[in-house]
């Protein structure tokens, strides 16, 4: 081989050692920062799950309006083969406050049924105020022949809402979805 031949191996060689030193370079940088993040994180007191005595301490909500309450009624209408209604009829909220109510519903047939509940709201100036956090009826709910199950409803009140609306009324009706039903 000439010298040019083993000179250009050699540059090649150093390049590559250089790469090699800049990749675990590179790879350590990346691992080192996450510990980083985290404490940067913990020194502002942001994204923080948890506090260091291992307690979850939640701030107090400053958008829930105490001065006034608002009645919130519920309803449950079925149109297929279940029962199905709220657990409790009415309860009062403060606006911005979150609140949980539990629907009930029990397949009595004895074959597996899918259904959707779609909700209504009274007043219907009402309906972009009333914010759901999680609902059943977000998705199709599957269910089982003879089973029995509660789903909860997470919702709070905007502060927006008029101040003349003092009763809010939350239907659902929940019906089965023609065609995807299984037979047992």
């Amino acid at each position: 081989m000439s010298d040019d031949t083993q000179e250009v191996k050699g540059l090649n060689r150093q390049m590559l050692g250089k790469l090699l030193v800049i990749a675990v370079l590179m790879f350590g940088f990346g691992y080192a920062l996450i510990p980083v993040y985290k404490q940067i994180c913990e020194v502002m007191g942001i994204n923080v799950l948890t506090q260091k005595d291992g307690t979850v301490e939640f701030d107090k909500n400053t958008q829930v309006d105490k001065s006034r309450t608002i009645t919130v009624d519920f309803d449950g209408n079925a149109q297929g083969p279940w029962r199905f209604r709220p657990v409790v009829n009415s309860m009062q909220v403060h606006p911005g406050e979150l609140a949980t109510v539990m629907y009930e519903v029990v397949n009595t047939q004895a074959r597996t049924v899918n259904a959707q509940a779609i909700p209504s709201y009274t007043p219907q100036s009402a309906t972009p105020h009333f914010k759901k956090v999680e609902c059943f009826c977000f998705k199709q709910q599957t269910l089982k022949p003879n089973e029995a199950r509660q789903m909860p409803v997470v919702f709070f009140i905007d502060p927006a809402l008029p101040k003349d609306v003092k009763n809010i009324t939350l239907s659902y009706t929940f019906f089965e979805i023609a065609g995807l039903s299984q037979a047992e």
